[in-house]
């Protein structure tokens, strides 16, 4: 059970013999109901579903999640502590913080460059932040939400990431931050980002809600930005059902952070371990009386943020397969793209960025030729056959309804965005998807690609 093994019991709680003996049989019981229960169904084409996507779940899990509701304790506490350490050794980070989603993650992320401790550097209200219009809302909502103004540029294919030859173009005296997703898993040109953000003195946030995993010339995407995030959401790399990450190796922002997802407060703290900072009351505030509870006094315009055990339980119990999980995910991934690759008149096919390892979160391909504009007839054909398919999130996320009054800027054209809107789809290769699933998905293509031709 690797990093489980010396957490499943509960020293502060198993004193009594009883309680241990109990607690060892409620796990055992919870493996054999697991099991049962989560044990994958043959599979049956035109029967069984084959999904885009979903949570790889087994005993670990069961288990995990069994011991920390034991423990009663129904905030963060030691899963969530141990996670966080196991995620940094992961990524190869120095601070992790979990939070409740990755919507969340990104939020923080954006919020925390908007800190006073930044001096020159903090973001206010009317600066620019260069991103894409073809992704999920929640990575541009942040800009939004803090009175910031999007600066959208196009995407390329078959990569489905920034066209970073249109980052200059994208460049105003306002512009602060370039936020980019990588899209699908597929690591955006990290070089080329990196090179224009360094040259020009501007934060860069790597949303790596889509791609844990993922490697960028033998590192970990997430890892190259000053802020990275994470989503643990049921769909995603590993889960814990709701929750997500953000992850930096700058002690400031980490420390801004931290403070932003715990309501803002100044203390440090963990719930139930008070005055580990030293100061709880030996400080003085502006405004504040001498000795004021540090507890209680906020130096951001927080939120509560947090992780329960319970989640963070389920995600440590997944994190020593995640290697496994990648390896899943790539060797579906190229089944799909060996078995389409006689299709390419009718559907192109997706490529890694050059110098990029993906940890794919989907397969995407864009119909083009002959059977471009005929998406919702694929799409339904696929569902009468019980394949599960996804667009590209918001397509064109300018022309989402949402985005009407909204105060944002486009550098050039957003043409090969709109392609995506119209023509754009994915499908599934998280490991739960077997060589019949996958092999059934290209004779459904196949015999509907032929209609095409």
């Amino acid at each position: 059970m690797g990093v489980l093994d010396n957490l499943l019991p509960n020293p502060a709680l198993d004193t009594d013999a009883h309680a241990a003996e109990l607690r060892s049989r409620m796990l055992s019981l919870a493996a054999d109901y697991a099991r049962l229960v989560h044990a994958p169904a043959p599979f049956v084409p035109g029967v069984s579903p084959v999904p885009v996507s979903g949570k790889t779940v087994g005993v670990p899990e069961v288990q995990a999640l069994v011991s920390a509701s034991l423990d009663c304790w129904l905030t963060t506490g030691r899963f969530n502590d141990a996670f966080e350490r196991e995620l940094a050794s992961y990524l190869g980070v120095t601070h992790v913080l979990t939070v409740n989603s990755g919507s969340s993650a990104n939020l923080l992320a954006i919020a925390a460059l908007m800190t006073p401790e930044l001096g020159d550097r903090a973001l206010a209200a009317g600066d620019e932040v260069i991103t894409v219009a073809a992704g999920f809302p929640t990575t541009v909502n942040p800009i939004l939400q803090n009175g910031l103004v999007p600066v959208f540029v196009d995407v390329s294919l078959p990569t489905y990431n920034v066209n970073t030859e249109l980052l200059e173009q994208a460049l105003s005296p306002r512009t602060r931050v370039v936020m980019l997703a990588h899209t699908l898993g597929n690591p955006f040109d990290v070089e080329a980002v990196t090179r224009f953000t360094q040259q020009h003195g501007l934060w860069l946030i790597e949303d790596c809600c889509d791609a844990l995993g993922s490697e960028y010339k033998g590192r970990r995407v997430g890892t190259f930005g000053d802020i990275g995030t994470l989503s643990f959401y049921p769909a995603h790399h590993i889960t814990t059902g709701e929750g997500g990450a953000v992850f930096t190796n700058n002690a400031l922002l980490a420390r801004s952070l931290a403070s932003l997802r715990d309501w803002g407060r100044d203390c440090w703290c963990k719930p139930g371990h008070d005055n580990t900072c030293g100061k709880r009351y030996d400080s003085e505030w502006p405004g504040l009386p001498h000795g004021y509870d540090h507890k209680y006094v906020y130096t951001h315009l927080g939120y509560n943020l947090k992780m329960t055990d319970m989640q963070a339980a389920v995600g440590l119990a997944q994190i020593g397969q995640l290697d496994d999980f990648a390896v899943a995910r790539r060797r579906n991934f190229a089944f799909l793209r060996e078995g389409l690759s006689g299709l390419q008149d009718v559907f192109l096919l997706p490529e890694p960025t050059l110098g990029s390892v993906p940890s794919w979160f989907g397969f995407p391909t864009t119909l083009h030729g002959s059977a471009a504009g005929h998406r919702p007839e694929l799409l339904r054909f696929l569902e009468s056959r019980r394949i599960d398919s996804r667009l590209l999130f918001g397509g064109n996320l300018v022309r989402q309804p949402y985005m009407k009054g909204r105060t944002y800027r486009v550098a050039g054209s957003l043409a090969t965005t709109d392609a995506i809107l119209e023509d754009t789809f994915w499908l599934g290769v998280y490991p739960v998807v077997t060589p019949e699933m996958l092999g059934y998905v290209i004779e459904s293509l196949t015999e509907w690609g032929a209609g095409c031709a």
